[in-house]
This record gives structure tokens, C-alpha cells and sequence, in this order.
């Protein structure tokens, strides 16, 4: 169970912590717990019936009709917005809700609908890396345990696979892409979505996955010259992050190479060659 301080509420639902505490004293939207040591606290509950009071209020409905109605009556009107509205934060907080409660039925249709309302990569672009984020802030308030990680992992990187099966592989003669993780690194939705973007930009890409030892890299690497070299760097290094990317340019001279992740923020980068550093999916396709 989710344990929120006001101001991880106020992240999450997009509601300022003075606007949260009037719904509470006014309209009784929601009654915060306390600790034994009189600190306020909210939960899962809580945090899913301020997301969707926020999302009728932002809509139009006023707060107080709000506080009149059902927790059944202000879902059902959820949803109804949900399939009326193109607001993709409607979309992104129902993902939320879903994702907190672990119901796969509910997050796998709100995925299935979005696709076909405006086709895969618009999807990922504009819902799924905005929804993702705030994932992050669940995780980093240690309000998410890595089940619930996995459990949305996993329902993504499925959706991921069957866009990228679908579509034809480049003949023989294409550029070549080749898409790995380092060792140790396991986060692998954003590659698989890069992997995906390059096979529908035409280039013949091997996809490696994840852990993959550094030998391995040179003997593919070798063995089929590809022309791009795509990684995501997220977690620690065995080695220093600059000495990494020298061995990367120096051992690949003749690729492109082209690089995103946490490790690569706020880092000064030498001018390299062949390395270029994006930290967004739009970027990466303007850079294919």
C-alpha cells in the first residue's frame, strides 16, 4: 500500500497542495491518516480518487457536484471522458490508476484503445513516455515496489514486440543498426522503442538486449559492419562513463554511435567523432 506525503500527491495528480487541503476541509473529498507521530499520510485510495476528481474538475465539473457524487459515478464519468476527450493526460492518469491497482484487463484495453485511436508511435511518444515519468516519481518516493515495475514493464515491452514483429525486415542491402545494453543494464523499454523506430526508418537492426558483455559487441560488430550504434546508459559502469565512450569511439571508429540515458546527463562531453548523445525518442528519430 502507497504511503504519500501532500506533496508527492501534489506531483502525481497535478493539483497544488493548498488546492488538496481545501477539498479536504470543504468537500471532504478525501481524509488523510496519520502517523503516530501526527504526520499526515495518504493512500493508494486517496491518490486515485484526487486523480480523477482532478481530471472532472479540469473539465469543466465543478468541485463541488464532484464531492456529490459516487467513487462508481465519478469513474463511470472518468471513462466516458476518456473515450470523448483527445486530452492525453486523461489517458496517462488512467494508466496510473490501472498500474496502482496492478489490473492488467484495465491497462491492457486503455493500451489496445489508445493504439487504435492514434496508431503505436504517437501512442509511446505522447502517453507512455509522459506516463513512464511519472512512474518515476512513484518510484524514487518509494510508493512503487519493483512488482509493480515488472508488472508494467512487461505489459509494455509486450506491446513493443508485437509492433516491431510486424513490421518487414530491410533487405540485405539496407544500413545496418545495431542496438545493445551494456552489462548490468536491464531497462530495456526505451531501446526496444528506439529498435522500433529504426526498422520502420529502413535500417536492418540486431537487436542484442540487455547485459550484453563487451567482447560480444566487438564480434558482432566485426562480423556485420553495421553503420549505427545504438545504446542506452542508464546504470552504473564498470568502468568510468568517459573512459567508456572513448573505448566506444576509439573500438567503432567507422559507426555512428548514438547514446542516451540517466549516465549521460549533465555530463561534459569531449567532442567525439562518431558519438552523438539525445535524450528523447524524437530526437533520436531526427537524428535516423
Amino acid at each position: 500500500m502507497g504511503k504519500y506525503s501532500i506533496k508527492e500527491l501534489e506531483q502525481l495528480s497535478g493539483i497544488k497542495a493548498h488546492t488538496i487541503r481545501i477539498w479536504e476541509k470543504r468537500h471532504k473529498i478525501i481524509e488523510p491518516s496519520r502517523t503516530s507521530t501526527n504526520i499526515r499520510f495518504y493512500s493508494d485510495d486517496d491518490l486515485k480518487k484526487i486523480i480523477n476528481v482532478s481530471l472532472l474538475n479540469n473539465h469543466g465539473i465543478k468541485i463541488s457536484k464532484i464531492a456529490d457524487m459516487s467513487v462508481d459515478d465519478v469513474f463511470k464519468k472518468v471513462l466516458q471522458l476518456s473515450e470523448s476527450k483527445n486530452d492525453v493526460q486523461v489517458h496517462i492518469d488512467q494508466l496510473v490508476v490501472a498500474m496502482i491497482d496492478l489490473d492488467e484487463a484495465v491497462f491492457e484495453r486503455i493500451l489496445s484503445n489508445l493504439i487504435l485511436r492514434y496508431d503505436f508511435e504517437r501512442t509511446i511518444l505522447e502517453i507512455v513516455y509522459p506516463f513512464l515519468e511519472k512512474i518515476g516519481v512513484l518510484w524514487q518516493t518509494e510508493n512503487i515496489t519493483p512488482a509493480h515495475e515488472h508488472f508494467i514493464s512487461n505489459l509494455i515491452r509486450q506491446k513493443l514486440i508485437v509492433a516491431i514483429d510486424g513490421l518487414p525486415i530491410p533487405d540485405k542491402s539496407s544500413q545496418k543498426a545495431v542496438l545493445y545494453l551494456p552489462e548490468q543494464e536491464q531497462h530495456e523499454i526505451g531501446l526496444l522503442f528506439y529498435h522500433y523506430l529504426c526498422r520502420k526508418h529502413g535500417y536492418r537492426s540486431f537487436y542484442l538486449g540487455q547485459c550484453v558483455p563487451y567482447g560480444d559487441l566487438l564480434s558482432i560488430v566485426e562480423n556485420h559492419a553495421p553503420q549505427l550504434i545504438v545504446s542506452c546508459l542508464t546504470s552504473s559502469l564498470a568502468m568510468p562513463i568517459e573512459d567508456y565512450l572513448n573505448k566506444l569511439t576509439s573500438d567503432f571508429a567507422s559507426c555512428r554511435i548514438l547514446l542516451s540515458g540517466y549516465q549521460l546527463r549533465n555530463l561534459n562531453l569531449p567532442e567525439l567523432h562518431n558519438l552523438r548523445t539525445f535524450s528523447s525518442p524524437l530526437e533520436f528519430k531526427s537524428l535516423l
